[in-house]
C-alpha cells in the first residue's frame, strides 16, 4: 500500500464504533469473528454436552461441519453440534452474531440492524427472536420484603398474522372503544426494593382476582407486603393468600404513605412504554420477548454481547439476588 493510501485508510478509523475497532483487532491477531464465535459458543455447551436425542454423556468427535465440531452418540448413533437443539441452530452468518447481540443492547430497530450488519431485514427479525428466546427467561425466582404491583395496558396487535380477527391498524393504531376492554392486552408488573422485576401478560381486558392467583402467589413471600393501587381485585386476592396488602389511594392524589408507594413499579411502566414506543405497536404473541428484552436491559446484569450470546445457550450471569 503507498503511503499516501495507508494515511487515507488510517484516517477512517476515528468514525469506527466499538464493535468495528473490537472486530479489526481481532482480525489483526489473525482470529476470524466467525473462529472467535464459535470458541465462545463451543466454551459455553461443552460443560454440559449431551445427545439432544437419548440425553447421554458417551459421544466421540464426527468431524466439522459449518465450523462447528460434530459429535456422535455412542447409545444411538446420532450426530450433532454444540448449537442442535438450542435457539440458535441452523442460523448462518455466526461471525455476525456477536455483533447482532451489541444491536440487541443498543436497542436497535430490525432495519437499522439489517444496514449495520449488511443483512436483509428478515434475517435480523428472525435473529431477534430466536436470540431472545431463552435469555428472556433469565429472571429472579421471587420478590421479597416490600413488593410493589400494578398493570399497564397495551393495545393488542395481530402484527404478521396470516389470518386477521379485525381489519389491520395502522403504525399502532387506536383502540375502537374508550377505557379498558378486550382490544387491549393486560401486563402485571410486580417489582421489590431490591429492583428484582416480574411481569405477566394475563390476557386480554381487565385484571382479575384469579389471574393475580396464578401469577403472584407462587413468586412472593408469605411475610410480603404487597403495595398496590385501590384495584379491588389486589384487596380479594390478599385477603385470599393471606399476606400484607395495603393500598396507595391514588385517584385521591395520595401517592406516598411513608413506605409505602407504587413509585418503583410505575417509573418501571414508564420506561417500558417509552423504550416500546418506536417499535410501533409490539405483536402481541412476540410480547414476552419484548418484556424479556426490556428486563435484560433494565436490570444491567447483561452488559456485553459476549455475555447476551452466551445466555441465549442458556448460561446467564450469577444472580445475585432471587
Amino acid at each position: 500500500m503507498q503511503p499516501a493510501d495507508w494515511i487515507s485508510f488510517i484516517a477512517q478509523f476515528a468514525y469506527l464504533n466499538r464493535r468495528q475497532r473490537q472486530a479489526g483487532i481481532t482480525l489483526l491477531r489473525g482470529n476470524a469473528p466467525h473462529d472467535a464465535t464459535v470458541a465462545l459458543l463451543e466454551s459455553v455447551a461443552q460443560p454440559r454436552l449431551a445427545c439432544p436425542a437419548c440425553h447421554a454423556h458417551q459421544l466421540h468427535r464426527h468431524g466439522h461441519a459449518h465450523g462447528l465440531q460434530r459429535y456422535r452418540c455412542v447409545p444411538c448413533g446420532r450426530t450433532f453440534n454444540a448449537l442442535t437443539g438450542t435457539p440458535l441452530s441452523r442460523l448462518r452468518h455466526k461471525s455476525l452474531w456477536i455483533a447482532y447481540a451489541d444491536c440487541l443492547l443498543d436497542s436497535r430497530s430490525v432495519r437499522q440492524a439489517a444496514q449495520q450488519l449488511g443483512l436483509h431485514r428478515n434475517t435480523t427479525f428472525r435473529w431477534r427472536h430466536r436470540f431472545l428466546r431463552v435469555a428472556r427467561t433469565d429472571r429472579p425466582h421471587g420478590l421479597h420484603g416490600i413488593a410493589e404491583a400494578d398493570e399497564l395496558y397495551v393495545l393488542e396487535s395481530e402484527k404478521g398474522s396470516r389470518q386477521m380477527t379485525r381489519p389491520a391498524r395502522r403504525r399502532g393504531g387506536h383502540a375502537r372503544q374508550r377505557g379498558i376492554s378486550d382490544e387491549q392486552v393486560c401486563i402485571l408488573v410486580a417489582r421489590d426494593r431490591t429492583g428484582q422485576t416480574l411481569d405477566f401478560i394475563t390476557g386480554k381486558g381487565a385484571l382479575t382476582k384469579a389471574q393475580l392467583h396464578r401469577c403472584l402467589l407462587p413468586v412472593i413471600d408469605k411475610d410480603v407486603l404487597l403495595v398496590t393501587d385501590g384495584h379491588a381485585a389486589y384487596r380479594a386476592f390478599a385477603r385470599e393468600a393471606g399476606i400484607s396488602h395495603q393500598a396507595v389511594n391514588l385517584r385521591a392524589g395520595i401517592r406516598v404513605q411513608g413506605a409505602a408507594h407504587v413509585q418503583n413499579v410505575n417509573a418501571y411502566h414508564s420506561r417500558l412504554r417509552d423504550w416500546l414506543r418506536p417499535f410501533r405497536g409490539v405483536a402481541t404473541r412476540y410480547l414476552p420477548n419484548y418484556l424479556g428484552w426490556r428486563w435484560i436491559l433494565d436490570a444491567r446484569r447483561i452488559r456485553s454481547p459476549e455475555t447476551l450470546l452466551k445466555a441465549t445457550l442458556g448460561a446467564f450471569p450469577h444472580l445475585t439476588v432471587t
